[in-house]
């Protein structure tokens, strides 16, 4: 996989976008590491950078203000789907969330709304272990190794750009 054209599906709310300004730093099959602004404006978050281990089922972000503060770290849950003819990858976003702040604070978010894809069929049982068994595996890594180590790829090519 060469520097793929990415694509973010949600399920709720329910749209697909092609992350078209997504800056590709590092490419493998096992992860990828963009640089991004925010799609929408916000007021909390300006800017980031995202560590995709595809053989994990997660996603790693580094949520910045518009100062370059740390606002938290976000790791979403997913699984991608590639597509060699269009060198395309889906990344499915599986609902479940966690978020860690700069003090360590860890917190689980969004399970509500895995439930609720449930059992309105947005989501079919197989996805519904895929999303657990993804979180189990990012509690896991996290609890063994903290943020730090998931977070090693993103902070070592922000100090080679710095340099």
């Amino acid at each position: 996989m060469d520097h793929p054209i990415l694509y973010r599906k949600r399920f709720i709310p329910d749209e697909c976008l092609e992350l078209k300004d997504d800056i590709i730093l590092e490419c493998n099959d096992k992860l990828i590491i963009t640089k991004w602004n925010t799609i929408h404006a916000r007021c909390d978050l300006a800017r980031g950078y995202s560590c995709y281990y595809i053989d994990r089922g997660y996603k790693i972000s580094k949520f910045l203000r518009s100062d370059g503060s740390l606002l938290c770290w976000y790791c979403d849950i997913i699984t991608c789907e590639y597509d060699s003819e269009k060198n395309s990858l889906l990344v499915i976003d599986l609902l479940a969330d966690v978020k860690i702040y700069p003090d360590g604070r860890q917190r689980i978010v969004d399970l509500d709304e895995l439930s609720e894809a449930f059992e309105k069929r947005l989501i079919d049982e197989a996805l519904l272990k895929k999303s657990l068994l993804s979180l189990n595996k990012l509690l896991n890594d996290l609890y063994e190794g903290g943020i730090q180590q998931l977070a090693e790829p993103i902070e070592k090519l922000i100090e080679n750009n710095d340099q």
